[in-house]
């Protein structure tokens, strides 16, 4: 049976979780809907945390993305949304969101977004 969208995000544990390691994703598909003309916006997504028990499937992470495709979304509150969603399934250490939407109208946008558990520091 094909794939099909879904807003459920599945994790596994953390292999390492003693270990503050950074896991880089990039996302060079997403898209979603303008809410004021309804024409699609695409984005690359670049996805940075450091987990602590949880890790995002990949899989599930694809779903999950590919259901904002025909969802109207500004890009500030999609990608706030995205991190939220994120940060609820995975309670990392530390994560970071940046959506790189392609231009419109003559605008390139970049929304970044932070998690960062409380006391905890980025490392160098």
């Amino acid at each position: 049976m094909p794939s099909r969208p879904s807003k459920r995000l599945e994790t596994f544990p953390n292999p390492a979780p003693e270990r503050d390691y950074r896991i880089r994703m990039e996302i060079p598909e997403f898209t979603c809907v303008c809410p004021m003309t309804g024409q699609p916006d695409f984005a690359t997504l670049l996805l940075e945390y450091v987990a602590d028990r949880r890790c995002v499937e990949l899989k599930s992470l694809k779903l999950y993305l590919w259901s904002y495709r025909d969802e109207g979304a500004f890009h500030e509150a999609v990608t706030n949304r995205i991190l939220d969603d994120l940060v609820r399934a995975t309670r990392p250490r530390y994560m970071r969101l940046e959506a790189r939407f392609n231009v419109r109208g003559g605008i390139h946008t970049s929304v970044v977004a932070e998690h960062r558990r409380r006391g905890w520091k980025v490392g160098e």
